[in-house]
């Protein structure tokens, strides 16, 4: 199937046909008509397979007549993260070239005014985190009253990251007669009642089983010994071993996604950190220069794991096994789109393997192991001996010193004294005259003075 029989306009035809692409992967063939058509869908394949254009393309079909009015914008995208709400930004930049279409990305990290300038001017779409949206209604600077398309994407991390009821009160600003769509890797039983409750009569569009991984993508898991150390030393090893285009390294904690980023680079590796905690032009800005190859290794904490385009990318490597394994599919997503080839490699410890366990039963299948688990010590064990040798060397240093050194006053005066022997005193040497028949008469002798109170 090609893009002209999904009965797309010729501007847009030729928009798509400028960024490179030729057929729609298979969530477009399906999703996009039923978008057409303006009935609601719910949209379920795993991460990589192409579901942003799947609702971009329509909505910029519906929005091309029409005109927005000013701080009522006409069709609405929700995002639960920065990175992807200026992803799909991008997206509608590219495909929607040949249109008139203003755009308005609320993301927080930005100045209000500038975005409060632009939905003064009337935006066809707005793309927005749910938290930035509220504070922009709440300040009266947005309607959402004249929303005709909504579509949340990436439902189940919505979920994850707490954002249920913030969309909730969302959708209930919005009109009742509205196109709404929902994607998602997943389908979580809450995102289910959420469909029944705002969609009417939606069609579920499924490509792929839920929760699994595209088979472009090559998995491998290598057991090591150990902990933080040894694991920085099994992924230097495997890096070195694998042909790496760019990769992204995820780390379940931010405090170990700087001091991984720190390790790697001191090691001689082009990596840089992405995470929570940074700020929004920074992130945005390594996010650039990852895309444009000037840095090769990106680690990352899951902030970076959702929807993130990254062309060609050719690894991921998960430091840590993922604490939900929902995470997993969406982190080994980042390689091997669009049918590309790409590998995802996992390292595991004894402390991991009760989420590796759930990754699995996820999965289906265990993931494969590769040549080597359990051998990525080696550079930790190098490490181990030479930092063993020398601090064996210190110790008899600092014995040989112990032992010549002069004790303080305080540490005489904490050691114990020794016990002086009791001598038995000596007796007085008796003359021989002295009572030479044994009787002692040492209590009272003739020499001594008797008591008065005895002569009575």
């Amino acid at each position: 199937m090609q893009f002209d029989e999904l009965g797309l306009s010729d501007p847009l035809l030729k928009a798509i046909g400028d960024a490179g692409y030729e057929s729609p992967t298979a969530i477009q063939a399906e999703a996009i008509p039923h978008l057409l058509m303006g009935r609601d869908i719910i949209g379920i394949a795993q991460t990589g397979t192409g579901k942003t254009a799947s609702f971009t393309l329509p909505m910029i079909e519906i929005l091309s007549t029409g005109r927005a009015r000013a701080r009522m914008p006409r069709s609405l995208i929700l995002e639960p993260t920065r990175e992807l709400a200026a992803q799909v930004a991008e997206n509608f930049e590219i495909y929607g070239k040949n249109h008139k279409l203003n755009m308005a990305l609320l993301i927080g990290g930005v100045s209000f005014s500038d975005q409060e300038d632009k939905l003064d001017r009337g935006v066809d779409v707005l793309i927005a985190t749910p938290g930035r949206l509220l504070d922009h209604f709440e300040r009266g600077k947005v309607l959402l009253a004249d929303i005709k398309v909504l579509v949340v994407d990436e439902a189940d991390r919505m979920l994850d990251m707490g954002f249920i009821p913030d969309v909730e009160r969302i959708i209930k600003l919005l009109p009742h007669i509205r196109q709404t769509a929902m994607f998602s890797a997943t389908m979580p039983t809450e995102i289910q009642r959420l469909t029944d409750s705002y969609m009417m009569s939606p069609r579920t569009v499924q490509v792929a089983p839920q929760a699994s991984a595209a088979e472009t993508v090559t998995q491998g898991l290598l057991r090591v010994r150990g902990g933080f150390t040894e694991k920085r030393a099994a992924l230097r090893k495997l890096i070195r071993a694998s042909k790496v285009k760019n990769a992204i390294v995820f780390c379940n904690r931010k405090r170990d996604v700087a001091v991984l980023e720190k390790s790697l680079r001191s090691h001689g590796f082009n990596a840089a950190a992405l995470h929570g905690d940074m700020h929004q032009s920074e992130r945005m800005k390594t996010l650039e220069k990852f895309r444009e190859g000037e840095i090769q290794l990106l680690v990352a904490s899951d902030v970076a794991a959702r929807g993130l385009d990254i062309p060609n990318m050719s690894h991921v490597f998960n430091f840590d096994v993922p604490m939900h394994a929902d995470d997993y599919i969406h982190r080994i997503g980042r390689t091997g789109r669009a049918g590309k080839e790409g590998h995802a490699y996992t390292l595991a410890t004894r402390a991991d393997e009760k989420f590796l366990g759930s990754v699995e039963r996820l999965l289906g299948h265990p993931i494969p192991p590769l040549d080597g688990s359990d051998s990525g010590r080696d550079d930790a064990d190098n490490n181990s001996a030479d930092t063993a040798d020398q601090s064996e060397a210190r110790k008899n240093s600092d014995r040989s010193a112990e032992s010549r050194r002069k004790p303080s006053r305080e540490e005489q005066a904490r050691e114990p004294r020794p016990r002086r022997k009791l001598e038995k005193p000596s007796e007085p040497r008796r003359r021989a005259s002295d009572d030479d028949d044994g009787n002692d008469s040492s209590a009272f002798g003739k020499d001594q003075h008797t008591p008065a109170f005895l002569l009575r």
